[in-house]
């Protein structure tokens, strides 16, 4: 009788120690955590009220959709978002990538005074996007990769801000497939809208391949530049092939932003490959949603949509529930991470790449 009561309470202790191992639904709401990739364009506050219903801190990026207008008014809203939440929200600039003068040296310096005004308003980092690489051209209409020499001087003075330089670089492999061959439906539907960065309709555009090879050049040639790529790097197709690059660029990190169907699409082949990618590379993930705000008339929908979204990504990183996505046919199992590795996507491994002061 006395051994069986042993054995049971063994048994009870390791049960309580498996138990405590990992998070569970529950312990959403409690954990402070951080979406390291959104995109504030309002000044109302809804984005933020939710993030600090749901324990959120925000990092919203700026974009060059080639507005110099657009940029500023990013610019604006994200530094009033900082001010009035600080230490809950950060943010990163962009610049305009206007080729007028491209190539000379008054470019660069244009660019430069008004990152030199941005930053000391306190960035965080600066956001580069995939119109280097996909859109901008010199004056022969040759595409401007970002491995050209002729950003070098804004890339170093980025550098010498000390701070990591954020990157939209090419698009998801499927980008490049016809609409009916892409692996999930978040991908066909944007590109069904926009047709303009459909690669797969204009094979006169540089290939996937060119794209991830300008990058990898890029940070061959920087070895010293901290680089957090957005969307897990553009090699969201295949963790193997991610892994190649954080094994080669100690220096890279990826946050998950708009990616993380992809990787469910992958746990759905093989659930563990996936698991094991993200515990081996657990200090260079970074949580991201790619969610952005402009403002709404159904403020509480929004709310709702957010917290859901943040709740299905819990489940799928932090828990071994059962789930099923609307972007692609098929069940998957969440991944269950340790605390440890959960902790680190969802919160330290922001404040340690972007080097954050959290409240």
């Amino acid at each position: 009788m006395k051994l069986k009561l042993i054995l049971c309470s063994v048994m009870a202790i390791f049960a309580f120690g498996c138990q405590n191992k990992y998070y569970n639904e529950e312990d959403f709401s409690s954990i402070l955590k951080i979406d390291s990739h959104i995109h504030i364009g309002s000044d109302d506050g809804v984005f933020e009220e939710q993030a600090s219903a749901d324990n959120f801190i925000l990092i919203t990026l700026n974009v060059d959709h080639s507005d110099s207008a657009s940029i500023r008014e990013q610019f604006n809203f994200a530094v009033s978002s900082a001010q009035k939440h600080p230490g809950k929200v950060f943010f990163g600039p962009t610049f305009l990538f206007d080729t007028a003068g491209w190539g000379t040296e008054e470019w660069s310096k244009k660019i430069i005074t008004q990152l030199e005004s941005d930053i000391s308003a306190g960035a965080i980092t600066v956001k580069i996007w995939k119109n280097i690489g996909m859109t901008v051209r010199d004056r022969s209409g040759k595409f401007i990769m970002v491995d050209d020499p002729g950003i070098d001087p804004v890339f170093n003075f980025i550098r010498s801000k000390n701070i990591p330089l954020t990157g939209h670089l090419g698009e998801p492999r499927n980008c490049w497939l016809p609409l009916e061959e892409m692996t999930v439906s978040s991908d066909s539907s944007y590109f069904a809208e926009h047709p303009q960065y459909h690669m797969f309709l204009h094979p006169e555009y540089p290939s996937y391949e060119d794209q991830i090879r300008a990058r990898d050049n890029f940070l061959e040639r920087n070895p010293d530049m901290t680089f957090i790529g957005c969307h897990l790097g553009s090699l969201e197709w295949n963790v193997d092939s991610l892994a190649l690059r954080l094994d080669k660029y100690p220096k890279m990190a990826v946050d998950i932003s708009a990616r993380t169907c992809h990787l469910q699409h992958q746990s759905a082949k093989d659930r563990e490959r996936v698991r094991d990618f993200c515990i081996k590379y657990q200090d260079r993930l970074l949580y991201g949603t790619d969610v952005s705000y402009g403002g709404s008339d159904d403020t509480d929908g929004f709310k709702t949509r957010m917290h859901n979204e943040w709740m299905e990504d819990w489940k799928y990183f932090a828990t071994d529930t059962e789930m099923t996505s609307p972007l692609f046919a098929g069940s998957f199992k969440g991944l269950q991470l340790p605390k440890e590795v959960v902790d680190k996507l969802y919160r330290e491994n922001a404040v340690k790449w972007y080097k954050l002061k959290i409240n």
